[in-house]
């Protein structure tokens, strides 16, 4: 059993341990802000924190000291120059742990350590959202057909009566030019309508006018095409008339031919 036993193992061996912790400390100092597991996030609070206390006093002998803790010059020079003369004014508790929840791959529970002088408005955690169940439950149906959010409305409905909405002059005036511009865009529109009607109704009377002397013109027509077509009768008809009276004379004068051969022909039996 490990009881009372001071500081964490981490899975890794010492010299290991000793790796991790620096490399997340030259991190935190240079960036201020890391995101790690909840016991690495504890580990290197108080392996950090002692570094912080004793770069408050600027030396050879410190500096010499922080950076045999660091192995990082740049992280060094950092810590005494920028990160010590926020911090020369408070007593300890350089740093700030978050949890966030836990990793998804393997369970971990992560955590963010940050600077606090250096990050004062705390970050927005992971919200969980509630969810939402169709089923009766605490929120359901009360005795007397009355449900839970009833009373709230009927809250609120009072409120709302109780409290006559006041329309400032600014909303007022918003208000009446919204009415005028509708008035003027009605007006508009209504003179736009007219014009398109008389328009059509002139266009109108044009193709009337237009069409009464060619409806004249096309009576014409017609009439003398009639009378062509009239006249036309009238010739073939005189032409089979004479045609007719030909072939009477002809027929005629043949008779008349046939005659005078028979008493010829009678006489010469004679």
């Amino acid at each position: 059993m490990r009881h009372l036993v001071k500081g964490r193992k981490l899975g890794r061996t010492a010299s290991h341990r000793k790796a991790t912790m620096m490399a997340l400390s030259v991190a935190l100092i240079k960036s201020e802000r890391i995101v790690t597991t909840l016991a690495k996030a504890k580990a290197l609070r108080s392996y950090v924190e002692p570094i912080i206390t004793r770069s408050k006093e600027d030396s050879t002998h410190n500096r010499s000291h922080v950076f045999r803790h660091l192995r990082d010059k740049q992280a060094t020079s950092r810590l005494f120059d920028d990160i010590a003369p926020m911090v020369g004014d408070r007593p300890g508790g350089y740093t700030r742990i978050i949890k966030l929840g836990f990793r998804l791959g393997d369970g971990a529970e992560k955590a963010m350590i940050e600077l606090v002088d250096f990050n004062d408005a705390p970050p927005e955690t992971l919200r969980k959202k509630k969810r939402r169940t169709r089923r009766g439950g605490a929120g359901g149906k009360k005795t007397g057909g009355e449900t839970s959010d009833s009373p709230k409305k009927a809250s609120k409905a009072k409120d709302s009566k109780a409290a006559p909405s006041k329309e400032t002059s600014s909303s007022k005036g918003k208000k009446a030019a919204a009415v005028q511009t509708k008035e003027e865009t009605a007006e508009k529109t209504n003179a736009k309508t007219e014009a398109v009607g008389e328009d059509k109704k002139a266009d109108d009377k044009s193709a009337e006018k237009k069409g009464k002397p060619l409806a004249e013109d096309n009576v014409k027509e017609k009439k003398e095409s009639a009378d062509e077509s009239d006249e036309k009768q009238v010739s073939d008809e005189d032409g089979n008339k004479t045609s007719s009276v030909k072939v009477n004379s002809e027929e005629s004068s043949e008779k008349k031919s046939d005659e005078t051969d028979e008493p010829e022909s009678s006489k010469d039996k004679n």
